[in-house]
């Protein structure tokens, strides 16, 4: 017989004479002729009530059945006489395939994100982390739909790489060395007897490898994992995270900001549709502003203005900020709430950032002093996307390496891009993790990844 699933058999027209159940207790209730249990498969939020009557074979080691018990029930679908639920099960058999000490660290009891980050390897059976890593999941799908209907091809690039994307040399090291041997030659470290031949680190982005594509293949897009080792333990900040990387051949800042905007109003729209049962868990339990913010995303276009505007608004805002607001830094993470939440109330994409605080690789504006960088800026998360026309222009790129001190051999193969048919090109980054806060209103990046990677931990 098939499995079959509690998500299937809740919403159910009609009974069905035998089913097959695989799944976990919640909790076991006695009565006096027979037992009640609540089982969870994870396919779904709900529990399926189990009626196990007293004359069953193994009754007396079914009662004895405590929370995180792995049983198989077999039995038949039938209408529920209570309140709150269609259908329950009425059991023919129980197997007991794992029992759970009493010492099982879940109780049906609510127990505070702290201490379930310590038993990373266990909260999927809890009701919130059950539900926002089965939107995880409904999402990554989501991701590879809206690119594939939109005929982007998906490329693989790479994890190990031999260049920093960013400039900010917040990488982690890759070697074959010995440690406690490391060859040198005048006092610093020979990579030539390393494995790569040269100093190789885990990649912060892919997207240098995926602009290649771009201009071979057209609109491309990269979703994997990506690193980084900034010493950095706040709510926001991880040392692995899943990026997702478009890149449009043909295009400029202009339609980067118009596919950055489509492609959030698409996930927001599709968890809302596809992922209410579990949404509504956050939206009763963690923000109970979070379909309002959710709805206003999906129901404006994305207010769009310069930088330079936007530090205008920031100054005479007569607010009291913890960072100054200064042309030519970067806006922390309260500006961009304060523009998205207090000024505009919704989505808002800055654009024509100062040259001096974005990447080498974005084009240079014509007064010298900007680059068409974008961000696309929501409210209670802040910035969710970074990205940049490109610059396509051969020897402005090649200026610009070098007056960062990058060494141009490094990227030979990135300025033959701009050597042979180069041609505008512009795409951004989002980090998955972010989105995943955004729709469930959690705050703190540590819960929305099964295994957050952070500085001084590297548990499971």
């Amino acid at each position: 017989m098939k499995r079959s699933k509690i998500k299937t058999l809740l919403n159910a027209s009609q009974p069905e004479n035998s089913v097959l159940l695989k799944g976990w207790v919640r909790t076991l209730r006695e009565s006096k002729n027979f037992s009640f249990i609540e089982l969870n498969d994870g396919s779904c939020l709900a529990n399926i009530q189990v009626i196990v009557d007293e004359d069953l074979g193994n009754y007396a080691d079914v009662v004895k059945l405590t929370t995180g018990a792995a049983v198989t029930v077999t039995g038949e679908l039938i209408e529920s006489p209570g309140k709150g639920q269609n259908w329950e099960v009425r059991a023919a058999e129980v197997e007991v395939l794992g029992t759970a000490p009493d010492d099982y660290p879940l109780q049906k009891k609510r127990h505070t994100d702290e201490y379930l980050r310590t038993i990373a390897h266990l909260r999927p059976r809890s009701n919130k982390y059950g539900a926002i890593f089965r939107i995880r999941s409904k999402l990554s799908y989501a991701i590879h739909q809206f690119f594939q209907e939109r005929d982007f091809k998906w490329i693989h690039t790479p994890i190990i790489t031999g260049s920093d994307c960013e400039g900010a040399g917040e990488m982690f090291r890759v070697t074959s060395f010995d440690l406690e041997n490391v060859p040198k030659q005048n006092g610093k470290v020979d990579f030539n007897e390393d494995f790569f031949g040269k100093e190789a680190n885990l990649t912060v982005s892919g997207q240098l490898s995926v602009e290649t594509f771009a201009t071979s293949l057209g609109d491309v897009y990269t979703f994997g994992p990506t690193f980084r080792s900034e010493n950095s333990n706040t709510s926001r900040h991880m040392a692995e995270f899943w990026m997702i990387e478009p890149e449009m051949a043909f295009a400029d800042l202009q339609d980067d900001m118009a596919l950055g905007q489509e492609f959030i109003q698409y996930l927001v729209n599709y968890t809302i549709n596809e992922c209410a049962e579990d949404l509504e868990l956050f939206a009763k339990f963690v923000d109970k502003n979070l379909m309002t913010t959710l709805n206003n995303i999906v129901s404006h276009d994305f207010v769009r203005l310069p930088y330079t505007e936007a530090i205008t608004i920031l100054e005479q805002s007569g607010k009291k900020f913890e960072y100054d607001v200064v042309w030519g830094n970067d806006l922390q993470s309260e500006h961009e709430r304060f523009l998205t939440e207090e000024h505009f109330k919704q989505p808002v994409i800055v654009y024509d950032y100062p040259k001096d605080i974005k990447a080498f690789y974005m084009r240079m504006n014509d007064d010298e002093k900007t680059v068409a960088a974008m961000d696309i800026l929501v409210p209670a998360i802040g910035e969710i996307i970074g990205g940049s026309q490109r610059e396509e222009r051969h020897d402005v790129l090649t200026r610009r390496i070098n007056e960062l001190g990058f060494d141009e051999v490094d990227y030979w193969w990135y300025l033959d891009t701009r050597k042979y048919g180069t041609v505008p090109h512009a795409g951004f980054g989002l980090g998955f993790e972010r989105l995943l806060m955004l729709v469930s209103g959690i705050s703190n990046i540590r819960d929305v990844i099964p295994f957050p990677r952070t500085p001084k931990h590297l548990e499971f």
